[in-house]
């Protein structure tokens, strides 16, 4: 590199460095900060006496942990599958091309800019008994049962599962739609040509074209689902029970609740490995099959 390239390369660094810094105090940072407040009995207040490893201990022997984790991991395995496979439905009907074209894409991505508060009063509105919509919509049809939503253990989660389906599927039915439109339309009429019906385009054109698409979806709602958090709190608080308490609501709880902040920073060092272990296995997963 000669000196002229690398003058101009260093008139870059005044544009870069407020982002630089800006990066490392609010994000390199508070990883250290947290890996530091796991190793002492911290609280709201002030940092107190150093206990090493013991607080990875009690996590390990924490049964409201290893429940809650199990919760989670329960809401991973419910919503990614079918986020995934509707988001891939919602784009295909997307990107028809026809008078609802418009329509179709609005009203799929709407929900998605709404705020979580919104979506949960909704839920909560609606999910009422005796009052509430669906309810109602289920005596119109002439069904007399009275479900609680909320008292139920299999419909509290029902009732998370479709409301965070409805709320977020909008994004990631405009990543597939992106894809869906630059996949060239050449290949369609080559295999026109060929004789080639509808299921067999889907199955050899458009389904391994949104191959890659479809890996960067399924990490991402993996990553988004084992950070659920706010929509449970607010439709069911975790109940009935604790049956829907996610990990995250128990280190908000054991942080800002019991005036823990220690072991909550363990447990968040735990959800980040798990987190950060599954995003190597997909990776490396996505690299042996593209070799």
């Amino acid at each position: 590199m000669n000196k002229k390239s690398w003058i101009q390369d260093m008139k870059a660094i005044p544009f870069l460095l407020p982002f630089f810094v800006a990066y490392m105090i609010f994000t390199i940072l508070p990883i250290f900060k947290g890996l530091e407040m796991s190793l002492y009995d911290w609280t709201l207040v002030r940092k107190m006496e150093f206990v090493g490893l013991d607080n990875y201990k009690d996590m390990f022997v924490d049964p409201h942990f290893w429940r809650t984790l199990w919760n989670t991991t329960l809401f991973v395995i419910l919503t990614t599958p079918t986020m995934v496979l509707l988001a891939l439905g919602l784009a295909l009907l997307a990107n028809i091309n026809s008078k609802l074209q418009t329509f179709f894409r609005g009203s799929f991505f709407l929900p998605s800019i709404l705020s979580v508060s919104v979506i949960s009063f909704l839920a909560i509105f609606m999910l009422q008994p005796y009052s509430g919509f669906v309810n109602t919509v289920l005596h119109s049809i002439g069904i007399d049962a009275e479900p609680f939503w909320m008292a139920d253990k299999t419909l509290a989660w029902v009732s998370i599962v479709v409301v965070t389906l409805w709320w977020t599927v909008g994004f990631n039915m405009v990543l597939f739609l992106a894809s869906l439109q630059d996949i060239p339309e050449q290949l369609y009429e080559a295999s026109e040509i060929d004789g080639a019906t509808r299921w067999e385009q889907f199955r050899h054109i458009t389904l391994p074209q949104l191959i890659p698409i479809g890996r960067v979806i399924l990490l991402l709602q993996i990553l988004a689902s084992y950070k659920v958090f706010a929509q449970i709190l607010l439709i069911t608080g975790g109940g009935p029970g604790g049956a829907t308490r996610p990990l995250i609501q128990y280190i908000y709880e054991v942080g800002f609740t019991q005036n823990n902040l220690g072991y909550a920073a363990t447990m968040s060092y735990a959800l980040f490995f798990i987190l950060l272990v599954l995003s190597i296995i997909q990776l490396r997963s996505q690299r042996s099959e593209e070799r």
